[in-house]
């Protein structure tokens, strides 16, 4: 076995795990949303925003690799795993063709959950503010932006009470 398709194969199994935990995270969000918890959902932000940054960390290390393999090959440094595939060992191309297209399929997904949550947030924020208007109208300002865009900003008003002492 070669060393070098070996690390890269431990890497995509590795960045393969991470996108799971952060699907995982996504679900979780997901549920949170729908059994409306606002403070729940704010402290997973804060988990799901670390794993992204430990998911970019391991897609660096991947791509370090193929680019040291890539180099070491005569091959562009810029070239993709995919496209480098016949120049690995027989036995190791179908294992590397499964996790690249596992690691494809998974950026997929998360994005489409990334998306779907985006807009769940997005419709939970438009209802609260609807029912804030509707409690406390004059709390409110509406504007256009240059681009038509209707948005709603809260106005700072004066404190109703004032403690003198």
């Amino acid at each position: 076995m070669t060393k070098s398709w070996q690390s890269i194969v431990e890497c995509l199994r590795e960045e393969i795990s991470e996108y799971g935990q952060l699907l995982n995270l996504f679900a979780a969000q997901q549920d949170l949303i729908f059994k409306r918890k606002p403070n729940e959902v704010l402290e997973l932000s804060s988990k799901i925003h670390a794993q992204v940054e430990i998911l970019e960390t391991r897609r660096s290390e991947r791509e370090a690799k193929v680019r040291d393999f890539a180099i070491s090959h005569g091959l562009d440094a810029d070239s993709t795993l995919r496209s480098m595939v016949q120049y690995f060992d027989a036995e190791a191309r179908p294992l590397l063709v499964a996790l690249i297209t596992d690691v494809n399929l998974l950026i997929h997904r998360v994005r489409r959950s990334l998306r779907l949550n985006h807009r769940l947030l997005s419709c939970m924020v438009d209802s609260h503010q609807a029912v804030l208007k509707r409690v406390q109208p004059d709390s409110f300002n509406t504007t256009y932006s240059a681009m038509g865009r209707v948005t709603s900003s809260a106005v700072r008003s004066e404190p109703r009470f004032v403690l003198a002492g």
